[in-house]
């Protein structure tokens, strides 16, 4: 390397970056329309994207070779004059290999179409490994899941617990011992195909949020699995905070006295609400009506002052169904003796609609805007 810097660069090869910036720009556009609004002619990509016709042909031409788009032929209502060509996207011209690693001591994932149907799924336990041994499963898991698609690979996105940066490294993970691990760059090296890395919670609340039918006032989402995590989209965007720590809301203290949590502190929310925690306690005889209340109310205790603070529509729940759902009741309870009138009006607790495809769907979502520019 040169160590110079992109600015010194002559102005021709600065040109033409722009331009294959540009270019790729307007790829986008048109792939966004066709995932929102289905099949479309060129004429009508030119409209709403506001590329000129020529463009828009030359940019068709180019994804039709790709095979992402195929011609449909004409549409079935009757025009005057020669009917035009429809377009559309081709589900399985390429697929999204899936990773969640926030399912309790296991590795779980998927292959998928463009449009996120699953092909495939598979899972392997993780039997407490944590650390290096925990990333040796995770990148041979991902690497069987790769190699087991018919199609093309357009990348791999993966959902973990713990704060991750914005360039795919996990920062902190408590609970597989993961500080500072470039997971990105280490799974793109292995895999040879694009890998995208982002917070569990986060990538399952834009899933609810696009395919889930989330409030417009606002949406929370906690993922209840071996740890505790949230992720927040105001006004159609991903709350990440200063350092990417936004939703952290497992290690707040809850109980100064309680029990020692994985991060080091004791009586994080995480210590009473983790789903190990809770099968443990059920397990050694509590009953677990009580085990329910009792976790269910200091969820809705952490959870008041964000609600009142935010004035959230509703918080959404993912985590096993014969927990979350009993828990999402006794919370919201908790929530609204908390809160003043006008911000537990019309506020709710409730469960996923997306049931455990909610991370599978939002890490293809991190694939498709990284590499097509669609979300």
């Amino acid at each position: 390397m040169s160590g110079r810097s992109p600015l010194d660069r002559p102005l021709r090869g600065r040109t033409k970056l722009q331009r294959a910036d540009s270019r790729r720009h307007h790829r986008s556009m048109l792939l966004q329309h066709l995932f929102a609004a289905g099949p479309a002619s060129r004429a009508d990509l030119a409209r709403s994207s506001g590329l000129t016709r020529v463009t828009v042909s030359d940019l068709v031409a180019e994804l039709l070779q790709e095979g992402l788009v195929a011609e449909l032929g004409a549409p079935t209502e009757n025009r005057v004059g020669k009917p035009p060509t429809m377009v559309g996207l081709v589900p399985d011209a390429k697929h999204v290999v899936a990773v969640d690693l926030s399912v309790d001591d296991q590795v779980a994932g998927a292959v998928l179409t463009l449009t996120g149907e699953v092909i495939s799924r598979d899972a392997r336990p993780l039997r407490g490994l944590r650390g290096a041994e925990a990333l040796a499963v995770v990148r041979d898991f991902a690497g069987g899941l790769t190699a087991s698609s018919s199609r093309p690979v357009l990348g791999v996105g993966v959902a973990t617990p713990g704060v991750v940066s914005r360039e795919g490294d996990v920062l902190a993970a408590p609970n597989l011992d993961w500080f500072d691990v470039p997971l990105a760059e280490a799974l793109t090296k292995a895999l040879d195909v694009p890998v995208y890395v982002a917070n569990d919670a986060n990538t399952a609340v834009m899933g609810e949020y696009t395919f889930g039918g989330g409030a417009e006032g606002g949406l929370m989402l906690l993922r209840l699995s071996t740890g505790v995590g949230a992720g927040v989209v105001l006004g159609g965007t991903l709350v990440h905070g200063r350092g990417g720590a936004a939703g952290e809301i497992g290690h707040v203290t809850v109980d100064p006295d309680g029990d020692e949590c994985a991060c080091g502190r004791r009586g994080c929310l995480e210590t009473f609400v983790a789903v190990p925690r809770l099968r443990r306690r059920i397990a050694r005889g509590e009953a677990t009506a009580d085990v329910i209340a009792d976790a269910g109310r200091r969820l809705g205790t952490a959870l008041a002052p964000v609600v009142a603070t935010l004035n959230l529509g509703e918080v959404v729940l993912s985590g096993p169904s014969d927990l979350v759902a009993p828990l999402a009741e006794v919370a919201a309870a908790a929530v609204r003796e908390r809160v003043m009138p006008v911000s537990a009006d019309d506020f709710d607790v409730r469960v996923t609609k997306l049931g455990d495809d909610g991370v599978l769907v939002g890490a293809t979502g991190l694939v498709l805007a990284g590499e097509l520019g669609v979300s």
